[in-house]
């Protein structure tokens, strides 16, 4: 007798089926992925720098604007390397 999770896994497999990755689009997602770690470790560096710049000078202002670019960054970022590993899943 099959659980309720097995079952439900058929039928979402059934209307969405599972997408086997080749070696080379894995490679290729692993890449990305790396590069877009870096990338975000290198903009949340500098951020982290004018973000502790504007508490030293206490301007609120800034430093809320400041961690508003982190986040808008960081969501920029992931949804770029989304919309790649998407397009690398469908060649």
């Amino acid at each position: 007798m099959k659980s309720a999770y097995e079952l439900a896994m058929e039928r979402l497999n059934k209307v969405a089926p599972t997408v086997k990755l080749t070696p080379v689009q894995k490679k290729h997602i692993a890449e990305l992925e790396s590069e877009y770690r870096a990338k975000i470790a290198d903009r949340e560096m500098f951020l982290q720098g004018q973000i502790q710049k504007a508490v030293e000078k206490q301007d609120a202002e800034a430093f809320a604007q400041l961690e508003k670019q982190l986040l808008l960054e960081r969501r920029k970022f992931h949804e770029e390397l989304e919309t790649k590993r998407a397009q690398i899943r469908q060649d």
